[in-house]
């Protein structure tokens, strides 16, 4: 078996929450992970909000040095529940905001889908990851959600800003702190496999 191909059987990493460029660096396009830790709620509109906060010299309603972005906006919780289903949303639609944010210490993002350019040239010089979650298993992974808080922009409901606590959160590397990009590269060891 190839060396690629015995990677995509390797086991999953652990990873403490909050991420630093040292748990970072390790880390390649297409490594499997468990998160646990706190990591943070934002889509689009909470972006609108945290992108005019930092034009008007406001505080943010969490530290952005070390911090992990999960896209998500979480349905209402069940009775006796702590969060509804979390599954990913689509990254690109953050792509406006990411590189501010990666060049104020934003350290990881969890989403769906590609990114643009200009945020994987911000990935590489933040020492940042972009993590994938699986679309459409948001009732699964919510079961990995431990505790909840809106912390901000309540008015926004599923799109107000959550602090999460999560164990064993499976995530997959997609854009490393260099710039790889389990997408592209994906596609070209499929090629591969099929027509070597």
């Amino acid at each position: 078996m190839s060396a690629a191909r015995e990677a995509d059987f390797s086991p999953a990493r652990r990873i403490e929450l909050p991420l630093s460029r040292e748990k970072t660096a390790p880390l390649n396009a297409g490594d499997r992970l468990l998160l646990s830790g706190i990591l943070y709620t934002a889509r689009d509109a909470a972006h609108k909000r945290i992108d005019a906060l930092l034009d008007e010299g406001k505080p943010l309603p969490f530290p952005l040095e070390d911090a992990c972005i999960y896209y998500t906006g979480p349905s209402p919780a069940a009775p006796g529940r702590i969060i509804g289903s979390a599954g990913p949303t689509t990254s690109y639609r953050m792509d406006a905001w990411a590189p501010r944010l990666l060049m104020l210490g934003l350290r990881g993002m969890i989403g769906k889908g590609e990114r643009s350019a200009e945020v994987v040239r911000a990935i590489k010089w933040a020492g940042a990851v972009y993590l994938g979650a699986i679309g459409g298993a948001g009732a699964l992974l919510s079961a990995c959600i431990t505790a909840c808080e809106t912390i901000a922009f309540e008015d926004l409901g599923t799109e107000a800003i959550r602090r999460l606590t999560v164990k064993d959160l499976p995530v997959t590397v997609v854009i490393d702190s260099r710039g790889e990009n389990l997408y592209r590269d994906g596609q070209r060891r499929y090629r591969i496999f099929l027509f070597p």
